[in-house]
């Protein structure tokens, strides 16, 4: 699977604001939700908080990888977010977060789940890459720089 199709222009904020892990999962939770029912904003938020409670997604420098598994999600879905300012996310080095990548995936996507988690790992860990979003300068242009980088070989 296209990691890019997952990711739509209107799921990707550039300099959002959130002042706790809880606050930024619900902005991401407000963005992969939807208004219809099929998966409301508040089943997303309880996966991802509930996924949280397992142990951190945050992989350091700055970047964590939110995702949980979503009963009657038909195919995966994914937000991008970059905060005006860190918060605590818990992370594997005590650093504030600021890039937060969210997945949501079909309850039985096991493998496709870890292959994706995997492809998004290793994309995020690059420093320069990571600059680059935290410097975007707008939703359009962070929405780009992530889609440039996935044309270039993200796939799973």
């Amino acid at each position: 699977m296209n990691i890019a199709a997952m990711l739509t222009p209107e799921r990707v904020r550039y300099q959002a604001h959130a002042t706790s892990k809880k606050r930024s999962l619900e902005l991401l939770a407000e963005l992969l939700g939807d208004t219809d029912g099929e998966r409301g904003t508040r089943s997303v938020f309880e996966s991802l908080i509930g996924r949280e409670r397992l142990g951190s997604t945050g992989l350091g420098r700055g970047v964590a990888l939110p995702h949980a598994r979503l009963a009657g999600l038909e195919s995966p879905v994914a937000a991008l977010v970059n905060l005006h300012e860190g918060v605590n996310f818990d992370a594997i080095d005590r650093q504030p977060v600021d890039l937060l990548f969210a997945l949501l995936v079909p309850e039985h996507s096991t493998d496709e789940h870890l292959r994706i988690l995997a492809a998004l790992a290793e994309m995020f860990s690059d420093p320069d890459f990571c600059q680059h979003l935290r410097t975007a300068g707008s939703d359009q242009a962070l929405y780009e720089q992530v889609c440039q980088r996935l044309a270039d070989g993200a796939t799973v």
